[in-house]
């Protein structure tokens, strides 16, 4: 298991409010001089627990304001319809968020849309490939509260 010293954790939480910060903020909102700081980044990087720096981009400026949350339930539990499935998942871009569950729903998915009949071509996509028992779709009406930041108090030290 991986061990985040207090550094560790100030610079993954300054990273995931701004990745974009320079190398000389980064190292002095730390307490660092550059070139530790950019090992540990480096490092940080080297073992996945930075996976990428990405541009959070404003959803509704690009005009897929609708998010839609859909519970599917299937009857098969095969590995074939599963690989079958998550391919025809992964191939939709409305889809940004994909999960297997336990318990009365089998797949969450979180969908971006335009609208309702943007919506609409995305659920007859997922209803071709059979062996779904329900899709529940429910539209949020509001985004009360939005991050990508993850909780760092619990990481091991």
């Amino acid at each position: 298991m991986d061990r985040f010293d207090r550094l560790d954790l100030a610079i993954l939480r300054t990273l995931q409010r701004d990745a974009s910060v320079s190398l000389a903020t980064l190292a002095a909102s730390v307490g660092l001089t550059a070139t530790p700081c950019w090992r540990r980044v480096q490092r940080l990087e080297k073992e996945g627990v930075i996976r990428s720096r990405v541009a959070l981009l404003d959803r509704r400026r690009l005009g897929v304001g609708v998010t839609v949350f859909v519970a599917i339930r299937t009857n098969r539990h095969d590995l074939a319809w599963f690989e079958t499935f998550h391919s025809l998942v992964a191939s939709i871009p409305e889809v940004t968020e994909f999960y297997r569950m336990a318990g009365q729903t089998d797949y969450l998915l979180r969908v971006m849309v335009p609208d309702i009949a943007a919506y609409d071509q995305i659920y007859k996509k997922l209803i071709g490939a059979g062996g779904i028992v329900d899709v529940d779709s429910s539209f949020a009406m509001e985004e009360i509260k939005y991050t990508t930041e993850l909780p760092l108090d619990y990481a091991p030290s």
